[in-house]
């Protein structure tokens, strides 16, 4: 359920604080809403340095970000909110370093074309066609996806829910 947040950068405010703020405040914002329920509030920013790149929305904001990380290492932080039914709140902040082959034009057009860019932070989704680009993952891959699987498993089981592995008990 869409939290229905302003997302904007605080001034600032640095890549790791933007990830587990807009975390924290989706998880808030839905949990009041559904009471006596888990929670899960997530947010992935991709950084370069300092500074955050956008979730691309327009073709020319996907260049710019495949641009600037072309032959270049960035990070990917993921914010991770779980909120039980009592109300406690637990959070975590995954950091994952992410490696680029430097683009060639033909390959950022190529790439661009496809679209599958829309709406992803730092213009690119890694468990698609973008992983030809990828020479190096440092860190936790389904954070770079968009939610760190092991980390988010790890706060849920903290929390009281029986630890269930995938497919344990499905029909």
């Amino acid at each position: 359920e869409p939290a229905a947040l302003d997302e904007a950068v605080l001034p600032g405010e640095q890549p790791e604080a933007h990830a587990a703020r807009l975390a924290q405040a989706k998880a808030s914002a839905v949990s009041a809403r559904h009471p006596g329920a888990f929670i899960l509030g997530a947010d992935t920013v991709v950084a370069c340095g300092r500074r955050i790149l956008d979730k691309a929305e327009t073709e020319e904001s996907a260049r710019r970000c495949l641009a600037l990380l072309s032959g270049r290492r960035h990070r990917v932080y993921g914010g991770v909110t779980v909120i039980d039914p009592e109300g406690r709140a637990v959070s975590r902040l995954v950091r994952t370093a992410v490696t680029f082959k430097r683009l060639s034009e033909e390959e950022m057009a190529a790439y661009l074309a496809g679209g599958e860019w829309r709406g992803k932070a730092g213009g690119y989704a890694i468990q698609g066609r973008a992983a030809a680009f990828v020479r190096f993952v440092g860190g936790s891959y389904t954070n770079v996806v968009g939610l760190p699987v092991h980390e988010t498993y790890q706060l849920l089981v903290g929390l009281g829910l029986p630890p269930r592995p995938p497919g344990a008990g499905d029909s």
